[in-house]
């Protein structure tokens, strides 16, 4: 039964999971087949579908090509090959030629949305222009004349129709020219090159020469950068060697965000300000007092912006308390990051979210705390909707939430879940670590997601004049348990919390509070298993005057007033998973009182009462 339980929530990890945009390449082809006859003198389609399909190109310019010639048995030789790559095939004629046709053609993955075919000059033959529009691009075959003065007219021809188009335009094809010739000297002017000239791409068996290019109209060059650029090693199927250059192409604008932002470490007169990408972007956030008059901030480490990633965490810092803030997150994509050179795609800006830090003292605030979640949605639903009409300031995830992160994605998923249900865009959050969330292939990858304060998983810190503890207490059996194969070290971290206690306990910032509140996931009371900081911990918190302690992990709701069990303050443990038995924890201080309510998924009052 365990283990169909197991089962399941890896099922609904799996459909949690948000759908993310794969980086978006294009791979471009050109390749001037001799009617697919190779230097065997073997005419052999399926040998020129092979290189096609090994190459995996989204498009191809295809030249010299035939169509129900004699010389190629009536067939139409473009439409044989384009049966064996499943591509579509798209014929621009140039000449009559034996009983047929003779000219270019284009061959893609996608039905272009709309096609044309345009004359050009050439006295030893007409050559021809094929245009094929896609839905983000345009690619162009051609094969242009063996007479430079034709070259430079077609050329003309060319840039006129390449103006007319807002979308990026490719022009691929064999040019009859080398690249130090004028009319590649001339087309480079207008056109970016952006396959390599001096890899050479004829003759086939030993390549002198380069002929063919692939390059892209300067004036719509933007939104992609040239990953690479190769000429294929094929020295048979035909006279000439194939090119395939491959780009990642921009995102588009609307699909950049992958979770809206949500806010972190709300201490020190600053909040941090979170989100993911689908992409990897240069990120910064505007920010100010009103949406007129922004600053700007970013992540700098060491003197370097930190970009080029996908999980975005940025501090403001020299924040006023009380004073409301206005900020909007933005991310620009970074299609190349290179040593010498940056390429970057489209912007995205969220609106605008706000937020107010507590002022200095505040004798007032409304807290949530939610624990032992699993990824469970529906149940963090159902308590939501218990809380929808509370005005809180912050919200607390004590533990067990994030179940078992097995992945990036399954991570991403469940905290943009839990953060956009608290509105934790303009409600900062804090995660504490349950025993489920050090489990699993993530465990270690989850932190980056949260900005803990002081970066420790343990710390505390002021809301107005109350003072909030929250304790890590590792895993739920000792560290040389069977199940952990000797890579967990909890005592350390315990031992490390009992410094930690000492210290603040004797703080000033603890001593003046009015009110104090411990949070941690195990309990150290009414545990349903020995707690292994116990021994650590009671002895120093026996005289701490903590009003009350928020516990979880037994799945069971449960109060236990001052000195039922020896505890020397009120606990309260959360409950589990389970619609029937989970709960959500409402903390309402003002002035001198400090009021605890427990709910049901229901919105039935469990518990209610003040300290």
């Amino acid at each position: 039964m365990r283990n169909m339980k197991k089962i399941f929530l890896l099922i609904s990890a799996i459909l949690l999971i948000v759908p993310v945009q794969a980086q978006h390449t294009l791979r471009l082809m050109t390749y001037n087949i001799k009617n697919a006859t190779g230097m065997d003198g073997v005419c052999d389609f399926q040998r020129i579908a092979n290189v096609i399909n090994n190459a995996s190109p989204d498009v191809v310019a295809v030249q010299e090509v035939d169509s129900v010639t004699n010389r190629s048995n009536q067939k139409y030789v473009l439409g044989e090959i384009a049966e064996r790559t499943q591509m579509y095939a798209c014929f621009a004629p140039a000449i009559d030629y034996d009983g047929g046709k003779y000219g270019i053609g284009l061959l893609s993955k996608k039905a272009p949305v709309h096609l044309q075919t345009i004359a050009l000059p050439g006295r030893e033959e007409a050559r021809a222009l094929i245009l094929a529009e896609f839905e983000d691009y345009i690619y162009c075959c051609t094969h242009l004349s063996l007479t430079e003065e034709d070259r430079m007219k077609s050329l003309e021809i060319l840039k006129t129709f390449a103006a007319s188009y807002k979308k990026p335009l490719f022009l691929a094809g064999d040019m009859n020219a080398e690249p130090e010739s004028d009319f590649i000297k001339e087309l480079q002017k207008e056109f970016r090159i952006l396959s390599n000239p001096r890899q050479h791409t004829f003759p086939a068996p030993a390549p002198k020469e380069t002929i063919d290019y692939v390059a892209a109209f300067k004036q719509n060059d933007k939104g992609f950068a040239v990953v690479s650029s190769e000429v294929v090693n094929e020295p048979v199927a035909s006279d000439h060697r194939p090119i395939v250059v491959e780009l990642r192409t921009a995102e588009k604008a609307d699909k950049i965000f992958r979770t809206k932002p949500y806010l972190q470490n709300p201490v020190g007169n600053g909040m941090t300000v979170m989100w993911e990408t689908t992409v990897p972007a240069y990120c910064w956030v505007e920010y100010g007092t009103d949406t007129t008059q922004l600053k700007r901030a970013r992540t700098i480490v060491d003197g370097q912006v930190v970009c080029n990633n996908k999980l975005h965490k940025i501090r403001l810092d020299d924040l006023q308390p009380g004073q409301k803030y206005y900020y909007r997150v933005c991310s620009q994509e970074m299609l190349l990051y290179q040593a010498y050179k940056k390429v970057f795609g489209n912007t995205a800006r969220s609106a605008f979210s706000e937020f107010t830090l507590p002022v200095t003292g505040t004798d007032s605030f409304t807290a949530v705390v939610f624990n032992d979640l699993h990824q469970h949605t529906h149940t963090f639903r159902a308590l939501c909707r218990q809380i929808q009409d509370i005005d809180y300031d912050f919200v607390v995830f004590n533990g067990d939430c994030v179940d078992d992160p097995a992945s990036h994605d399954q991570a991403t998923a469940f905290i943009s879940e839990l953060t956009e249900g608290v509105r934790g865009d303009c409600i900062p959050t804090f995660f504490m670590r349950g025993n489920h969330e050090i489990r699993n292939a993530y465990s270690i990858g989850l932190r980056d997601h949260f900005d803990y304060v002081g970066d420790k998983t343990y710390g505390s810190f002021n809301w107005g004049d109350t003072r909030i503890v929250m304790l890590d207490c590792g895993e739920d059996k000792t560290d040389d348990h069977w199940v952990y194969y000797d890579l967990n070290d909890f005592t350390q971290l315990r031992n490390e919390q009992v410094g930690f206690l000492k210290k603040e306990l004797a703080a000033k910032e603890f001593k003046k509070a009015k009110k104090r509140i411990l949070l941690h996931h195990i309990p150290l009371y009414g545990n349903d298993g020995k707690n292994l900081c116990t021994e650590l911990w009671t002895k120093l918190l026996e005289k701490a005057p903590f009003d009350i302690c928020l516990n979880a992990h037994t799945h069971k709701y449960a109060y236990h007033p001052k000195g039922e069990l020896g505890n020397h303050f009120p606990v309260v443990i959360g409950g589990g998973y389970k619609m029937e038995g989970a709960t959500v924890m409402i903390l309402e201080k003002r002035k001198e009182e400090l009021r605890v309510r427990v709910l049901d998924a229901k919105g039935e009052t469990l518990l209610d009462i003040t300290v």
